[in-house]
């Protein structure tokens, strides 16, 4: 049975104070750890993107304590938007609406949209419910690399740049939130995650998936992110020893990422199997790509995942890794 973890009050006196000052708070979702700022603060959010090194026109999600913020935040609440809202929180789906005027566009990026959720993790709730705003909250790393599912990953990616970290475990599910859009009344998937297309056409029925021109910019939208610094390749399940044995020849240190155990040892080969649950992999994926990436190998090859619905999330984030891999100046590796 997972444990319930709630901070102690000196830890959410501490955060709280923090976030009251203009400072950042890391905090645990159940999706993955959010750099935390006061969402009506313009300033403080503005501190969100110089610690990460974000581009200021990427939105960041605003969490909320519950349904009942929603219009504090949203000028326009489409019934899908509130269907949806009644049903999937607290939970990992993010709405993008259009925003209410009080909202920044340090929020917003400098669009007319904002986007909300209200995160499950007992530890966010209750940050939330004291705090008795909006917190802003992208993922806590830094531009362009790997999410992090734990305290420790954010401690050792900003160190002191963050003033408090509460500590809530490993994050439940370990892949960022489903995002979903409203514009003229029509829902848009926009970030593939924890609730699959099909759930969400149970309640709404038109839903488009994938950005079209018109779609506003969201965490997760550019081509390469969520990042190793350690070059990766996404390999053809079939293909995955032999290109492993090739690339380690000569003694080459080489790292995998797999869905099984090697067929045979491979003295210069890191070999991860992660198992074919698709759940089970995502909640690993980062930390296992966090292992990789320190083990000193010069490539990390990927056994491609199966193209079905449960692994949608998965494959998405590994394609924007592959893209993201290696590069100094990869895209965002974005929000909870």
């Amino acid at each position: 049975m997972a444990r319930v973890l709630r901070a102690t009050e000196a830890q959410l006196e501490a955060a709280l104070r923090s976030l009251r000052a203009g400072e950042l708070v890391a905090f645990p979702t159940e999706t993955v750890y959010g750099l935390g700022a006061d969402a009506g603060n313009p300033a403080a959010v503005r501190r969100i993107f110089a610690v990460k090194g974000r581009p200021a026109h990427h939105p960041v999600i605003v969490h909320l304590c519950g349904i009942a913020q929603l219009r504090d935040w949203a000028r326009e609440v489409p019934q899908g938007a509130l269907r949806l809202a009644q049903r999937f929180w607290p939970g990992p789906l993010t709405l993008v609406l259009p925003r209410a005027g009080n909202v920044s566009e340090a929020v917003t990026g400098g669009q007319d949209s904002v986007a909300l959720r209200v995160p499950s993790h007992p530890m966010a709730q209750q940050l939330l419910a004291a705090f008795q705003g909006g917190i802003a909250a992208p993922s806590a790393n830094r531009y362009g690399r790997l999410s992090p599912t734990r305290a420790e990953h954010v401690r050792e990616e900003l160190g002191a740049a963050v003033s408090v970290v509460l500590d809530g475990g490993e994050c439940q599910i370990g892949l960022e939130s489903t995002i979903v859009a409203f514009q003229g009344g029509r829902a848009r998937l926009l970030r593939p995650g924890a609730i699959p297309a099909a759930q969400i056409r149970r309640i709404v029925a038109q839903l488009q998936v994938g950005a079209d021109e018109t779609s506003p910019r969201v965490p997760g939208s550019t081509s390469a992110h969520y990042a190793p610094a350690t070059p990766l390749i996404i390999v053809p399940a079939g293909q995955i020893e032999s290109r492993a044995e090739a690339l380690s020849a000569g003694g080459r240190r080489v790292a995998v990422l797999a869905r099984r155990a090697p067929l045979a040892a491979h003295p210069s080969v890191t070999w991860i199997d992660a198992g074919r649950r698709a759940r089970q992999y995502g909640h690993d994926l980062y930390d296992n790509l966090r292992t990789l990436d320190k083990s000193g190998c010069r490539r990390i090859l990927v056994q491609d995942v199966p193209d079905a619905p449960a692994w949608a999330a998965i494959a998405d984030r590994l394609r924007r890794a592959a893209a993201g891999a290696g590069r100094e100046d990869a895209a965002e590796a974005d929000a909870t």
